[in-house]
C-alpha cells in the first residue's frame, strides 16, 4: 500500500506515507476512532500520528494491517515497474519485449515445448 516517491526528501517521505495512511482509512470509510478497536491505539494517539507523527515500524505494521494494507520495500529498479502495475498499465513495453524474447529463444531450442502438454 505504503509507496515512497524515490525523489522526495526523507521528511517528505514520512509525509507521504501519513498521507496515504489517512487516505486508505476514509477509502474505508473508518473514522479515527475506529482505528482504536482495529490497532489497540486510542483516537488522540493515532490522530497525532496522522497529523504529525514519527511512528515506529512496528507501529507502521499494525496500521497496515489495521487498513487491510501491508507494508513494502521495494528495490528502486522495480519502482517503475510497481508504478505501472498500480495504475493499471500491466509491465512496462521493455518488459513486455523481454518477456517475448525469452519465449521466442525457447522456441527455438524447443520447438514442440507446449504442443503436448498434459491434462493434470
Amino acid at each position: 500500500m505504503f509507496l515512497i516517491d524515490r525523489w522526495q526528501p526523507t521528511w517528505c517521505m514520512m509525509n507521504s506515507l501519513l498521507n496515504q495512511m489517512k487516505k486508505r482509512r476514509i477509502a474505508l470509510a473508518l473514522k479515527q476512532h475506529d482505528m482504536m478497536l482495529r490497532v489497540g491505539i486510542s483516537r488522540q494517539q493515532y490522530q497525532r500520528l496522522e497529523s504529525k507523527g514519527n511512528p515506529r515500524l512496528d507501529t507502521l505494521e499494525l496500521v497496515a494491517k489495521g487498513l487491510q494494507s501491508e507494508l513494502l520495500l521495494i528495490p528502486r529498479e522495480k519502482l517503475d515497474d510497481v508504478y505501472a502495475v498500480l495504475a493499471g498499465q500491466g509491465l512496462s513495453a521493455a518488459k513486455e519485449a523481454d518477456k517475448q524474447a525469452n519465449t521466442s529463444q525457447r522456441l527455438e531450442d524447443d520447438p514442440w515445448q507446449g504442443l503436448l502438454e498434459d491434462d493434470e
